[in-house]
């Protein structure tokens, strides 16, 4: 049995566990990293970017701040030509008139995020996994997990144990960390799948997002480069097993009659893919020596498109945190990770709200609720200050 101690390790080789780790490198803290996942794809820029298979069907909308965030780490993708700017949001509600309009040109910035795919993110991340060469890196699973007073015991199923001052669990919406220490989480299935699929368009979508909810879910088109758009459709489990059965031609008729022909009549470019919607809330995202990212501390509904972009901002408040702690040596004391939670309890809270309330709202027939929902859309889009005070926040 091998034995070897770190300051950190965090249990997670995602977006958002690959983030937190490149943001500590320098700090002078011993890091290990522990993914159970087996090695991402090669590389994300083919010889030819037009081949039909070529673009990643799940993509984020990385906001201003989340681009910020890996720049600064070193982390954001170089291929411009693969990155499309966001410069405005259409959202449509579910009635005549129910409508509120975003523009970066009236938010004062060049764009509102930019829609990167996911292949692309992980091969910026891993290209700088790979420069830091004094990371200890382990692709196996996690055995069992043991808290002492000055430290905390991970064993992996392949016979070694890490002791760690910190365990950072990033593994996702049902984190096995999480469950082992003990963190109470309420999951509440949504009902809904989120249907992705790659188009190509008729009509130039002039870096425009569309978002249209519907009384069978929430409809989303992302700007993709040149005439190309993704969609995410957030539908109920009987629709998203019909669009699931549909062939090609089948699904981009669907979905140009859906969206209103807005970007003309559309041709799949990628196959579909689909992911069931759950929200997740923990009871709290630290205890003494364990703290919790990304999707392992909030698994939100994709209609803001924020959840990538709150994993990335708990890994920069705890990378912030850690590296700030001053004479605290010890980087698992529960007062210091408490910083961290204090932090960032309101945006999550304030998102959590916000997705799930929406959804709510939109996800009843009654005819009063229709008539308040979409007024209050086109009510948001009227009045300045509130509109400006939700672009702030989706900025990051």
């Amino acid at each position: 049995m091998q034995e070897q101690e770190f300051d950190v390790v965090v249990i997670g080789g995602g977006l958002v566990g690959i983030s937190l780790v490149a943001a500590l490198d320098g700090s002078g803290l011993r890091i290990a990293l522990v993914d159970a996942a087996p090695a991402p794809p090669g590389p994300a820029r083919p010889a030819d970017p037009d081949l039909p298979k070529d673009w990643d069907v799940r993509v984020y909308a990385i906001n201003p701040g989340s681009e910020r965030f890996l720049t600064s780490i070193g982390a954001w993708p170089g291929a411009s030509d693969r990155i499309a700017p966001v410069l405005g949001m259409r959202v449509r509600g579910d009635a005549s008139g129910g409508r509120i309009d975003f523009d970066a040109r009236e938010a004062g910035t060049a764009h509102l995020a930019c829609i990167v795919e996911s292949r692309l993110l992980m091969q910026a991340l891993g290209e700088r996994l790979d420069a830091m060469h004094d990371l200890f890196r382990w692709r196996c699973a996690g055995a069992q997990f043991e808290l002492e007073d000055r430290r905390a015991l991970l064993h992996l199923d392949n016979g070694t144990v890490l002791h760690a001052r910190l365990l950072v669990g990033a593994d996702g919406a049902r984190s096995w960390l999480r469950a082992q220490a003990g963190i109470a989480a309420s999951v509440k299935p949504y009902g809904q799948t989120a249907v992705v699929a790659n188009f190509t368009c008729a009509k130039p979508h002039a870096g425009l997002a569309w978002q249209w909810f519907r009384p069978d879910g929430v409809l989303a088109l992302l700007p993709l480069p040149g005439r190309r758009c993704s969609m995410v459709w957030s539908a109920n489990a009987a629709l998203a097993d019909e669009l699931m059965a549909l062939d090609a031609g089948q699904l981009a008729s669907r979905v140009t009659q859906a969206a209103g022909e807005t970007l003309g009549p559309l041709e799949v470019l990628t196959d579909p893919a689909a992911f069931p919607l759950q929200l997740v809330r923990v009871s709290s995202l630290v205890q003494p020596r364990l703290a919790l990212v990304g999707d392992a501390a909030h698994n939100l509904h994709p209609l803001a498109g924020q959840g990538v972009n709150l994993g990335f901002q708990d890994a920069q408040e705890l990378a912030r945190v850690l590296r700030d702690r001053g004479a605290c040596h010890d980087v698992g004391q529960h007062r210091l990770l408490r910083a961290y939670e204090r932090a960032r309890r309101e945006d999550i809270l304030a998102m959590t709200l916000a997705t799930d309330g929406l959804q709510r709202l939109f996800g009843h027939s009654a005819a009063p609720l229709r008539w308040i929902r979409n007024g209050g859309l086109t009510l948001v889009d009227r009045a300045l200050p509130l509109k400006r005070l939700l672009i702030r926040q989706a900025l990051g």
